[in-house]
């Protein structure tokens, strides 16, 4: 494995409880468990990517946005770019702990 997987993996793992609360608040009517898994595991490293990475934001939604095409269902880019265009929008509140904000997503990062 590359020094980024790794990277990856222990940085979701070392904050999956967060990246996890992040998703379930912005993800209203979907539960993590109904999500596909592959869905729900792209949006945990786009999460980690945008509030802890080193990567540009909209490079960390380019490729989880361009991996939900390839992977999953025909409904998953949208919802991938609309939950993770949320967390880019709120970045600074969620990054010092706060929820995400009450407005619904219209914007989108990726495109």
């Amino acid at each position: 494995m590359t020094p980024y997987v790794v990277e990856l993996v222990e940085g979701v793992a070392g904050h999956q409880a967060r990246i996890d609360d992040v998703i379930t608040q912005i993800s209203r009517e979907w539960a993590l468990d109904r999500m596909p898994a592959v869905d729900r595991n792209l949006l945990r490293i786009g999460v980690y990517e945008v509030l802890w990475g080193d990567v540009p934001d909209a490079v960390a939604v380019s490729e989880a946005v361009n991996l939900a095409t390839d992977l999953s269902t025909d409904e998953s880019p949208g919802f991938v770019n609309g939950v993770l265009a949320r967390v880019v929008s709120d970045k600074a509140l969620l990054q010092s702990g706060g929820a995400p904000s009450e407005e619904e997503s219209g914007s989108s990062v990726a495109e």
